[in-house]
């Protein structure tokens, strides 16, 4: 077994990336698998190579965090990576919820950081955005515009038309809305889903019967549904991996998708 702390090092050392602040910032250290860290770092070298050869600076990541196949959905989570132009290491910035709480936070970390969440399977999607959107992502990456439109306010189901609160794939897809808007038109997360809504974004509908609400409501505090509609009963509209790059590929703002799976570490 390695230690939760130990393996940031290793992977920071042998994918030549910066230790990242830890994600579980609010969890005690947990031994990780042997299996799971090999897996973990193929994938995330795989990853690397991938977007090596694809030449984009930007690009967006999903992975496969837990089993989703009842919602119709593979992917769970999304974030963006960036190289950096001098050091030329990749970096994920993504929005991830701190240890079951009602609370996010945003990080960077390494490729190795990004692929060590308990993966239920030891697979990406990754998504090359246009040569305009990644510049433009990198831009407001820059200048500090995803703090901006972060919500610490965390529900894994938030509602994609309302701000009370925000989920991970939610904070790209909003990110994505203000710098593809017309420059102006975007200045907070509302005008975003404005936006996104007159885009004719369609978020995924999923399932949760009365008896799971309920135990949601009451032993889940990262799982919400008072920000949807009162109608919502049963039924709930959500922003999926699967429902962003659906958007992206409607909207012709991305130029490739490929996903990278490996076998038994």
């Amino acid at each position: 077994m390695v230690r939760f702390w130990m393996r940031r090092m290793i992977l920071a050392l042998l994918l030549g990336l910066p230790a990242a602040a830890p994600a579980e910032t609010r969890c005690e250290p947990r031994p990780i698998e042997a299996k799971a860290l090999r897996g973990g770092l193929d994938l995330a070298l795989k990853t690397r190579e991938a977007l090596q050869r694809s030449g984009a600076s930007v690009a967006l990541l999903a992975r496969a965090g837990q089993d989703v196949s009842r919602h119709g959905l593979r992917y769970t989570h999304m974030g963006i990576v960036s190289r950096d132009a001098v050091s030329g290491h990749w970096q994920v910035t993504h929005l991830l919820n701190e240890c079951g709480t009602a609370h996010s936070s945003l990080y960077q970390e390494g490729l190795g950081n990004f692929f060590m969440d308990d993966l239920y399977a030891f697979e990406t999607l990754m998504v090359i955005p246009g040569e305009d959107m990644q510049r433009m992502l990198q831009e407001a990456l820059k200048a500090g515009l995803h703090v901006s439109l972060h919500n610490a306010a965390y529900s894994t189901i938030a509602y994609p038309f309302s701000t009370r609160y925000q989920n991970c794939n939610q904070w790209v897809l909003e990110l994505v809305a203000a710098v593809a808007a017309t420059p102006g038109t975007v200045q907070d997360r509302a005008s975003a889903q404005q936006w996104l809504s007159r885009s004719a974004y369609r978020p995924t509908q999923i399932r949760i019967p009365a008896g799971q609400r309920l135990g949601a409501r009451l032993f889940a505090a990262n799982v919400r549904f008072d920000d949807h509609p009162p109608g919502a009963i049963g039924r709930y509209e959500v922003v999926s991996v699967e429902s962003v790059v659906s958007f992206l590929r409607d909207a012709r703002l991305t130029t490739g998708e490929e996903v990278l799976v490996l076998g038994e570490p």
